[in-house]
This record gives C-alpha cells, sequence and structure tokens, in this order.
C-alpha cells in the first residue's frame, strides 16, 4: 500500500499544473507557424537504413525523407537509453537537468514538455505510442489533446499470458488488437482525419514506436524477410588482443555479460539471427512514415508540414564485442534523423554538424514560428538544415552523459565530449582508462590515443572543457536510483577470460625506489 502511494504521489508530481503565463513563448518575427509531425523509433541505430549504405535492408520511406530533405549524417542522443533520451527529446534538456536517470524514474515536478507551448499557442497535439519514463502508468501527460500509450514497453502482439494488457486511449482501457507498429499508425490517421482535418489550426503529431526494440518481433508479413542475410560483422567484434589493446578493462570484461557477445542476454542468443529480426521489424516502422506522408499529401498537408523521423538511441551489433547500447561509443550515440521542411529545406541536403536529441524541442519550436525557452539546453536546427546558419555558428562541443545503474552493472559511470573531429570519454567511480579517438582518421574507435604524447594537451583542454560544463550546469554531482538486487551480473565459464591492466600502469619498483 505504501508503495502505490508513492508511486501515486510520484506520477501525480509531473502533472504539477503550469501557468499559461509560463507557457506563452515569444514568437519568431515574421514566421509562418507549420504543421509538424515527429515519428521516433526505439533503439534504431544510424547505418541500418538503405540510403545510408546498408548491403541489403530496405527502407524506401526512409530513403525518400533523405531524397527529398534532409539528412542529419552526424545527429547524437546525449544519454543512449529510452526514457533519459526521450525526455531530452520532450524537455530540450540535457539528463542531469531533466532528471530522468534512467528507465525507472519519472520526470521531476513541474517540468514542462514542448508541446505544452505548442497547446498554449494554439496548435492540436497528438501523442501515440510509447513513453517510457516511469513505466508503472500509461496515463495521459500533459501537453496533449489525444493520447494513446502503453505502460513500460509495450508488446509487439497483444500478450496471451496478460488477460488485462491495453492501451490508454484517452484516459480509458482499450483492448490492443494488432501488431502494435501498425495499430498506433491507425490510431494516428484516424486522429489527422477526425480531429485535424475538420479544424482550422496547426497541428502537432508525435508517433513513437516500441519497434525495434527488443526482443524483435516482426509483422508476420515480414517476418523471414531476411532469413538469408549475412549480418554485417564489426572489425572490432572479434576478440583478439589488437581489438582490446590500450582500451579500459570494463569494456573486455563486459564481453562476457548481458549486453556481450559472449553472453548475451544471459542466453545462448544468436546474435545474428537477432540481427535479422531487428531489420525486419524495421519494414513496419518504415511502412508507416509511408502511410503518414501518403495521408498529408492526400490530404493538402504536404506542403505546409515539417516531418521528422528519429531513433531514440543507437544500438551496437557486436561493436568492441558489445550488444545494446548505453555506452559513448558511435554505433550507441549515433541515430538515424532524416526530416523534410518543404519551402525552407532543399532536396538531397546532407548536415555534416553534430546535431542532438536536447535540439529537437527548439527546432520544433522554431518551426511553429517560437522562440526557444530559457531553461532548454539544445538549439534549433531549422535554419542549419536551410543553409541559412553557418556552420561557424552552431555549436562545437557536444556532451554525452551515462549514470551506472545497478541492473546493468557492465557499464560505468560516463562523461564524453565531442567535438567536429575528436572524442574524449571519461568514466567515474571505475579503475580503468579514459579514451580519446579521431573520429576522422578512426571513425570504427579503434586506436585510444589517451597514451599518445602528442595528444596530452588536447585532452587536457578536453578534459577541463567537460569538466566546465558539467560544472556549470551543475551536473557534477551523480544521483542514482535504489539498489533493489545485484543486476544482471552473471558471466559464462568459457565465455572471454576477465582483462588484465594495461602496461601503462604496470611498474617494476614501488615508489621510494
Amino acid at each position: 500500500m505504501r508503495l502505490m502511494t508513492l508511486i501515486c504521489l510520484l506520477f501525480l508530481s509531473i502533472l504539477t499544473p503550469v501557468s499559461a503565463a509560463d507557457l506563452k513563448l515569444e514568437k519568431i518575427e515574421g514566421a509562418k507557424p507549420r504543421n509538424v509531425v515527429f515519428i521516433l523509433s526505439d533503439d534504431h541505430r544510424y547505418d541500418v537504413m538503405g540510403f545510408a549504405g546498408h548491403p541489403w535492408v530496405e527502407t524506401p520511406a526512409m530513403d525518400g525523407l533523405a531524397k527529398d530533405g534532409v539528412y542529419f549524417k552526424n545527429a547524437m542522443v546525449t544519454t543512449s537509453l529510452c526514457s533519459p533520451s526521450r525526455a531530452s527529446i520532450l524537455t530540450g534538456q540535457y539528463m542531469h537537468n531533466h532528471g530522468v536517470v534512467d528507465n525507472n524514474v519519472s520526470a521531476k515536478p513541474g517540468t514542462i514538455f514542448f508541446p505544452q507551448y505548442l497547446q498554449a499557442a494554439g496548435y492540436q497535439t497528438g501523442f501515440f505510442g510509447k513513453w517510457h519514463m516511469g513505466g508503472h502508468s500509461d496515463d495521459p501527460r500533459p501537453g496533449f489533446d489525444k493520447w494513446v500509450s502503453f505502460r513500460g514497453q509495450g508488446h509487439y502482439y497483444p500478450p496471451k499470458h496478460l488477460k488485462k494488457w491495453s492501451l490508454n486511449v484517452d484516459g480509458k482501457s482499450v483492448p490492443q488488437k494488432g501488431y502494435i507498429t501498425d495499430e498506433l499508425t491507425d490510431y494516428a490517421i484516424n486522429w489527422l482525419n477526425k480531429s485535424v482535418k475538420p479544424a482550422d489550426k496547426p497541428f502537432f503529431m508525435y508517433l513513437s514506436h516500441k519497434g525495434v526494440h527488443g526482443m524483435f518481433h516482426p509483422a508476420e508479413r515480414h517476418a523471414g524477410r531476411y532469413k538469408d542475410k549475412a549480418m554485417p560483422i564489426p572489425k572490432t567484434m572479434a576478440n583478439t588482443s589488437d581489438n582490446y589493446w590500450n582500451k579500459p578493462m570494463w569494456l573486455k570484461n563486459q564481453r562476457n555479460s548481458w549486453h556481450g557477445v559472449d553472453f548475451a542476454y544471459h542466453q545462448d542468443t544468436n546474435i545474428e539471427e537477432h540481427y535479422r529480426l531487428y531489420c525486419e521489424a524495421l519494414l513496419s516502422v518504415d511502412e508507416s512514415i509511408a502511410r503518414v506522408r501518403k495521408w498529408l499529401d492526400e490530404n493538402g498537408y504536404g506542403e505546409n508540414t515539417m516531418i521528422l523521423y528519429m531513433g531514440d538511441n543507437g544500438f551496437q551489433w557486436g561493436e568492441h564485442g558489445l550488444i545494446d547500447k548505453r555506452t559513448a561509443y558511435e554505433a550507441s550515440i549515433r541515430v538515424p534523423l532524416v526530416g523534410v521542411c518543404p519551402g525552407l529545406w532543399k532536396p538531397g541536403t546532407v548536415v555534416n554538424e553534430v546535431v542532438a536529441n536536447i535540439d529537437i524541442a527548439p527546432t520544433i519550436l522554431a518551426a511553429a514560428g517560437l522562440k526557444t525557452p530559457s531553461q532548454m539546453d539544445g538549439q534549433s536546427f531549422l535554419q542549419l538544415a536551410a543553409g541559412n546558419l553557418p556552420a561557424s555558428q552552431w555549436r562545437q562541443n557536444s556532451l554525452y552523459e551515462y549514470y551506472w545503474e545497478y541492473n546493468f552493472p557492465q557499464t560505468p559511470t560516463t562523461f564524453a565530449l565531442r567535438t567536429p573531429r575528436y572524442k574524449f570519454i571519461q568514466y567515474h567511480g571505475i579503475w580503468d582508462l579514459d579514451e580519446l579517438y579521431d573520429m576522422q582518421e578512426d571513425p570504427h574507435e579503434e586506436h585510444n590515443l589517451i597514451f599518445e604524447k602528442d595528444q596530452q594537451a588536447r585532452i587536457k583542454k578536453m578534459r577541463a572543457d567537460l569538466h566546465a560544463i558539467l560544472e556549470k550546469s551543475n551536473a557534477n554531482q551523480v544521483p542514482f536510483s535504489h539498489k533493489r538486487r545485484m543486476g544482471a551480473n552473471l558471466r559464462l565459464k568459457n565465455g572471454a577470460s576477465p582483462a588484465d591492466f594495461p602496461p601503462q600502469l604496470m611498474r617494476e619498483k614501488n615508489a621510494k625506489e
């Protein structure tokens, strides 16, 4: 009973009313408000798209967005984990500011989600899909006129073992009928037909898919499509001395863990089979994008609607011997981001600057003709993508942060700073090595430069810059959740052996000798 009371209090805290005055933003002079559609997928990494060079996956709708609009080649997340990343999208803030530090914590009292500003500006707003900030509730959240969601991660198909499983539709329990990607798209298009089309108001639609989160279940029509396809094997997947030379010990030790290729999910996991299912599950997400674009075009909204498609975090498929996300390596933090904004973004544009999930809220507000509120850490890339903002005026340092989770103790607390060329990674609370990579010369992060003499000045500066950013944001104190158990800390007897300390740390004599 006490636990339920606490849960209710926590949930009610995020519903703390915000005054109308707090939601009134200054308008951008001369801007004409656009409709906006934001489509989010789960765990879709940056390179699993046809136009991005994948050898066999089929993503015609994503390819179409890139052809007709803009491809953000270096889109990143500031925390590679579902709930913190989604909170950063909705608040425009880093994790240390919005406070959603893991997949169990709800937003802090008084948190403003950017759709609340859109509502205050006269927009119709609808949310369809996975919320996942505090998995105990699927109740409607502030900022949305229409609400369709579910608890936690949800299910691809209605679960037979959960007789009372349902969706929450505007506060009412409604049974899930079929494949969740299709069903969410049905709800979204039905809302467009019944609420948006008859009204003379701009609209914002947030379509938040469960796909392609594990365990991966493609729609029946797509099952087996890629059964004969070979998974692209990353060079850094092999358990060799070269791959682990000058790398942190935690990295080699994670190989034999829940998030490692030797003992993935503590099962006899066929990584390549999981990858094929992952790609098959992505097909329905791509079809969802196509259905939404078709509706917009057929109903006269194609020319005045900005569409963005994004993944909430990346996913490692063997890189450095790992699966899943959480780390600061490229496959974990880079995400797909493509979009169209007719009349402003030129077809076929590629943006090379690093944009992040914290920039989504300011960009959508700018598309609505609204200036970025002061509490947001992100900035609008609306004019950057249009070619109206010089690259020199865009941020040069991108922050990454991840806090250690007791339930998955393999990955340490991680802070990283990424410039257009270099990435510095610093670990907290662990006896291990930090990392520096030249992303231009070493895009697959094979060679840690942390001991290189000619890099020491850069390391010193990047370490200082990283600390200054964290200190300025009052983020130099690491929060943590209630540790309820030991976590997924098992190892496989015949898996990879523990890491040795690197030779650079070994000494022949004691300090006095």
